[in-house]
């Protein structure tokens, strides 16, 4: 039976020639989140897509000698191999060159056109045209665009505008009422001081330099500008003001957005405005996650300091990849990418304690029981604290993931196997298999050891879908063990047979695989 809905989406991306680290490290985030939310029980529908209008893309596909239609569907089909490859579980993917897309975004247009929302003038200014971003002097950073720091130039235009400043008094409501809208704590300062306190300005909509968008249809020589275009995608996925879809009332209002710190203002404050002028409810939450830096800096193309996920994936496994991105870094916070940073986790927890202990488990149930694991178990004293640990680990897992802490909910399973791992040179099954006495005993132990296997495998499996259906099929669970409502200790009935399999997660020789990896990337 359903719980309930849950609506969760990734920012729809701009059609680079290729998404490095950083954008795989939002959307594996927000598939682990829907993967929990689903295996829980929830109707999840999580959206990702793409934003493919504008000025950047009218003049890149001039330059490749092909309309900015057959631009953006080459780009946007190496996106689809991408995600595929991350194993992305998205339920919908948006292109706001989707036809439906453009017949909301003409009608909202329009509704907030003549209900006064938006209201034509001239826009003098600074224009940013790799974020297609206007600013005022004031907000520039040493003359520079303040989210990419590139250089701006005077743009001056008849533009249309939507009256942001209207809507100020009430976003301050919405912040100070709400102080969980906007996460971590630290966004909603930067929102609050940067944005809010100086003064919100109106918000020009429309553009007549270029002719790459959705036309304004009331107003030939406009096309409708950024932000109300991408934005909208959030509800446009879902029918609103079009005849694809019909399950607005269903999903909607979002239950989080998840997107990268350098556009929490658009969802925090420009979208909650238009919502606010539309009539229509606030997203739950937004959540601004870090950047992955280099040591150089924000991963950029322009700088040219971007990491391939795709030459990551395949060289140590997709889920690999997925697990280091998530354990790595605390979400919210920015964190410095590494190859070396990569191959020490994935030696130390997948290869070392994870993947040791699965090996080292079915091994011995197989040596020491022929594969079948029998009744009657002798369980001890020594058994307390592991089995209270596991016993204990999906409450604390579901809080950290609830608040949006995947590191902390990895960090909670990572300490079981650890105390399963330390549990095997204590009761030292080996030691026991020399005695026929202790075989009711020996059969506890590994009893224990395969149901936390099973427990944490349940837990780590929205991280690392495949390699834990793996796990499933060594230990011998059955899929009804491997459940959100079997997350806890003592699943496992009378027999348990284990069918021992290649391993899993093998170790990487640190220092061969740096040069090897410098090398492909270099290439």
């Amino acid at each position: 039976m359903s719980k309930g809905s849950f609506y969760i989406t990734t920012p729809i991306y701009y059609p680079s020639d290729k998404l490095h680290i950083g954008h795989t490290y939002c959307t594996v985030a927000t598939d682990a989140i829907a993967r929990y939310k689903r295996m829980q029980g929830f109707d999840v529908m999580f959206l990702t897509g793409t934003d493919e209008h504008g000025e950047k893309i009218e003049k890149k596909a001039a330059e490749a000698g092909i309309t900015p239609k057959e631009y953006v569907d080459r780009v946007v089909s190496g996106i689809l191999e991408l995600w595929k490859l991350m194993n992305i579980s998205n339920d919908r993917f948006v292109r706001t060159t989707d036809e439906y897309h453009v017949q909301s975004i003409q009608r909202i247009f329009k509704k907030l056109y003549e209900q006064g929302d938006i209201y034509k003038s001239v826009y003098k200014g600074k224009y940013c045209t790799p974020c297609e971003s206007f600013w005022t002097e004031s907000q520039l950073v040493n003359g520079n665009c303040p989210d990419c720091g590139r250089e701006c130039y005077d743009a001056e235009e008849e533009a249309y505008f939507f009256r942001l400043s209207a809507y100020a008094e009430r976003i301050a409501a919405l912040f100070e009422a709400q102080p969980d809208f906007l996460e971590p704590s630290s966004r909603m300062n930067e929102m609050i001081n940067n944005f809010l306190k100086p003064g919100l300005e109106d918000l020009c909509v429309s553009r007549t330099t270029f002719t790459w968008g959705i036309p304004v249809d009331f107003d030939p020589g406009h096309v409708v500008y950024v932000w109300v275009d991408a934005l909208s995608n959030y509800i446009s996925a879902l029918g609103y003001e079009n005849d694809r879809y019909d399950d607005f009332h269903r999903y909607w209002p979002a239950d989080v957005h998840i997107v990268g710190k350098e556009i929490t203002r658009f969802h925090s404050i420009i979208w909650p405005a238009m919502l606010m002028a539309l009539g229509l409810p606030l997203p739950k939450k937004v959540f601004g996650h870090g950047w992955l830096l280099l040591e150089g800096g924000k991963m950029s193309k322009s700088k040219g300091n971007v990491v391939d996920p795709v030459v990551l994936a395949e060289r140590y496994g997709v889920d690999a990849l997925r697990y280091f991105l998530m354990r790595e870094f605390p979400f919210g916070s920015d964190g410095t990418f590494s190859n070396e940073a990569l191959i020490s986790r994935i030696n130390s927890d997948l290869a070392n304690d994870l993947g040791n202990l699965v090996s080292r488990t079915t091994a011995m149930v197989d040596k020491y029981f022929g594969g079948t694991l029998p009744s009657p178990r002798e369980t001890d004293d020594a058994d307390l604290e592991l089995v209270g640990m596991a016993g204990q680990l999906r409450s604390v897992y579901e809080q950290a993931m609830d608040t949006y802490a995947p590191q902390t909910a990895l960090v909670e399973v990572l300490k079981v196997i650890s105390r399963a791992n330390k549990y095997i040179d204590e009761t030292a099954p080996w030691i026991l298999a020399r005695d026929e006495g202790k075989k009711a005993r020996l059969a506890a132990v590994l009893y224990n050891l395969l149901e936390t296997v099973r427990l944490c495998s349940v837990l780590l499996s929205p991280f690392m879908p495949d390699s834990c259906e793996k796990i499933r099929t060594q230990i011998g669970a059955l899929p009804e063990q491997f459940t959100w409502e079997t997350a806890g200790f003592g699943v496992f009935g009378e027999q348990i047979t284990v069918k021992k399999g290649d391993i899993i997660f093998p170790r990487i020789d640190l220092k061969k695989e740096l040069e090897a990896l410098a090398s492909a990337q270099e290439g």
